[in-house]
C-alpha cells in the first residue's frame, strides 16, 4: 500500500486527476490517498495558494499527483509549482515527448525526453525594479546544481537505454552563467562514454527540432530553456493534452502534466485526461510499479490509436470520464 499525496488543483484538475485515480486503482496498485486542496480555490480559506499542510503531506507521503494550478499573471502569488519545487527540492524537471499513433501530428517518430534544470536560472525568481523605469532580474547558474542536473541527465539515459545526451544552452552569448552549464556538463559527459554526447544553442536546437526531432533522444537544460523547449516538444507530438511531467528530487517527487489549469472548460466534463493518466504512469514506474504503468499506457495507447472512445481535443466526442472507462476497459 503506498500513501500517496493528491492535489486536484483548479480549474479542470479535479476532474482530470480523478479520472487518472480511477484508472490507476483499476490497474490493481493499492493506493492511499492523501487528497489535500491547493491553488486558487483556497486563497480565501487559507491565505494562501499553497497552505503549510498540503507541504507537510507531500514531505510525508514522499511522492504527489498533482492537477494543474492557476499561477495570477503579473502580480501575486509567484507560482505554486516553483515554490513546490523549491520547498521540496525537486531539482529534475523530466518532461516526454513522444508521438503516439491517431493524434494528428506531422510526425511519426519522436520521443524525447527533456530533463530540466528545476531550481536556478532566472526562474530563481531575484528580481527587484530599479528605479521607476528599470527591472532587473538575476541569472543564477552554479556548478553544483548544473553537476547534479547533468548526473541525473546521464544515469537516466543510461537508465532508459538512451543512446545520446544533448546540452543545451546559450553559452556563446552567456559565457559566464551558460559557460559554466556547458562546461559542467562536458565534464559530466565523460564519465559516461557509453552515451553519445553533444552541445546546441538554443535557438538552432529549436529550428533543429522541428525540422528533424528525430535526431534527438535526451535532452538537458538549464530551466529557462527547458520550460520553452518542453512545450515546443509537446507541440510537435499533438500538444499540451499529452505531455506529461515529473519533478524529481532526491528525497520525493511530484507528477503533474505540463498543462494549465483551462477554467474556461472546468465541469464540463470535456477536459483530456490524457497528460495526467501519463503522468501517473510515470509516478507508477518511480514507486516500481512497471507492470501496471505498462498496462496503462498500453491501454491509452489502443484506445487513442481506435479513435472511438477520445475526448474532443483529440477528434472524439467522449467526456473525460467516459474517457477514463474506455481505457479501463483496454485493459489487457
Amino acid at each position: 500500500m503506498y500513501n500517496i499525496t493528491l492535489i486536484p488543483g483548479d480549474g479542470i484538475g479535479p476532474e482530470v486527476i480523478f479520472a487518472a485515480k480511477k484508472v490507476i486503482e483499476a490497474s490493481g496498485v493499492a493506493i492511499n490517498w492523501d487528497v489535500q486542496e491547493a491553488g486558487g480555490g483556497v486563497i480565501e480559506k487559507y491565505g494562501t495558494p499553497l497552505p503549510q499542510h498540503v507541504l507537510d503531506s507531500i514531505k510525508k507521503n514522499k511522492v504527489a499527483l498533482k492537477g494543474p494550478i492557476t499561477t495570477p499573471v503579473g502580480t501575486g502569488f509567484r507560482s505554486v509549482n516553483v515554490e513546490l519545487r523549491k520547498q521540496l527540492n525537486l531539482y529534475a524537471n523530466l518532461r516526454p515527448a513522444k508521438t503516439y499513433k491517431g493524434i494528428a501530428s506531422r510526425y511519426d517518430n519522436v520521443d524525447l525526453i527533456i530533463v530540466r534544470e528545476n531550481t536556478e536560472d532566472l526562474y530563481a525568481g531575484i528580481e527587484h525594479m530599479i528605479g521607476e523605469d528599470a527591472a532587473e532580474s538575476i541569472k543564477i547558474i552554479t556548478r553544483k546544481a548544473t553537476e547534479r542536473i547533468a548526473r541525473y541527465a546521464f544515469e537516466h539515459a543510461r537508465k532508459e537505454g538512451r543512446k545520446k545526451v544533448t546540452a543545451v544552452h546559450k553559452a556563446n552569448i552567456m559565457k559566464c552563467t551558460d559557460g559554466l552549464f556547458l562546461n559542467v556538463v562536458r565534464r559530466v559527459a565523460e564519465e559516461y562514454p557509453d552515451i553519445q554526447f553533444e552541445d546546441r544553442i538554443v535557438d538552432a536546437m529549436c529550428m533543429n527540432l522541428v525540422i528533424s526531432p528525430e535526431k534527438y533522444d535526451v535532452l538537458v537544460l538549464p530551466n529557462l530553456y527547458g520550460d520553452i523547449v518542453s512545450d515546443l516538444c509537446a507541440g510537435l507530438v499533438g500538444g499540451l493534452g499529452i505531455a506529461p511531467g515529473a519533478n524529481i528530487g532526491e528525497d520525493g517527487a511530484v507528477f503533474e502534466a505540463i498543462h494549465g489549469s483551462a477554467p474556461d472548460i472546468a465541469g464540463q466534463n470535456i477536459a483530456n485526461p490524457t497528460a495526467t493518466l501519463l503522468s501517473g504512469v510515470m509516478m507508477l514506474r518511480y514507486l516500481g510499479e512497471m507492470a501496471a504503468a505498462d498496462r496503462i499506457e498500453k491501454a491509452v495507447m489502443k484506445v487513442i490509436a481506435e479513435g472511438k472512445y477520445i475526448t474532443r481535443d483529440l477528434g472524439g466526442s467522449m467526456g473525460t470520464s467516459e474517457y477514463a472507462d474506455a481505457i479501463i476497459a483496454a485493459f489487457e
